[in-house]
């Protein structure tokens, strides 16, 4: 399925108060919040999720199944059809796998994988001929802090979501000389789905008292978690950025602490702190 810009579409109605964004996952979490958030501001939002139709306020949701080629491009054919163009894409879409590296399915691991990290690649490889025929655009992948350091039985979460890190890099130094803007957004915790849809693999007795142990420590972050509307507002700061950087942190202090501590610490150092910081052996 071929996909052209359109460059004679009237824009005189949708889109003319702002940019025309697509957001994937944006039926809940930090998705819908920056979708809202965005649309509220006079963009044209597109919002996209497994199942969804119609608008969500004044977000127009469209069917996307990232983990599928045919419908990645059949969502952005729609939004070309309607807007003519398209201005920002944002990749929220994924979910976590929460069990310890050894005990983990692969089949878990693969689809894991498949939404969080190969979802991400496909919205980018069928976004950029439009962007590169427009010269200009701006790609935001979500990654999080678990994109910086993994923990323990997040392995699998992060190994995703280390691959997104990677890849945008790749990709904002390729892209740049089409006038197309690429940045990552690492959160921490915040209030979102991705906690009650966790897929949690059941540890054998090797890991039983471990593995409960940090997922208290885990429950307590996320209860106390922050509004992801923080997350909507950095977004909003990136897009109306001419140049903006390349990773941009968002969360708890306590949290985001684990970046700057990482680079300057040796490695013994850092893990000590992390053992401190969690209940690890």
């Amino acid at each position: 399925m071929d996909i052209k810009v359109e460059e004679s579409v009237d824009r005189s109605g949708e889109g003319k108060m702002g940019k025309i964004i697509l957001i994937t996952g944006a039926s809940s979490g930090i998705g819908a919040a920056c979708a809202r958030y965005l649309a509220d501001r006079g963009h044209t939002v597109y919002g996209t999720g497994r199942k969804v139709s119609g608008t969500a306020g004044a977000v127009k949701m469209i069917v996307m199944n990232v983990d599928s080629d045919a419908s990645v491009k059949r969502a952005f054919k729609t939004v070309l059809d309607k807007a003519g163009r398209i201005d920002v894409v944002v990749n929220c879409a994924g979910f976590a796998v929460m069990g310890s590296v050894e005990e983990t399915p692969i089949a878990d691991a693969h689809a894991q994988m498949e939404t969080n990290f190969f979802g991400v690649l496909r919205v980018c490889q069928a976004v950029m001929p439009i962007m590169r025929s427009q010269g200009e655009g701006l790609i935001v992948n979500i990654s999080s802090l678990g994109g910086v350091q993994g923990l323990p039985f997040s392995g699998l979460y992060s190994a995703t979501k280390f691959a997104v890190e990677g890849m945008t890099e790749a990709l904002r130094l390729e892209a740049a000389a089409f006038g197309i803007r690429v940045a990552l957004v690492e959160p921490g915790d915040f209030r979102s789905a991705l906690a009650a849809r966790r897929i949690l693999v059941k540890p054998g007795a090797s890991y039983g008292s471990f593995y409960k142990k940090l997922k208290e420590a885990q429950d307590k972050d996320e209860a106390k978690a922050g509004d992801p509307i923080l997350v909507a507002k950095l977004l909003e700061k990136i897009i109306d950025s001419s140049k903006p950087t390349l990773r941009h942190s968002v969360g708890m202090l306590s949290q985001r602490m684990i970046i700057p501590l990482k680079k300057i610490l040796p490695q013994r150092i850092f893990e000590a702190i992390l053992r401190v910081a969690l209940p690890i052996k």
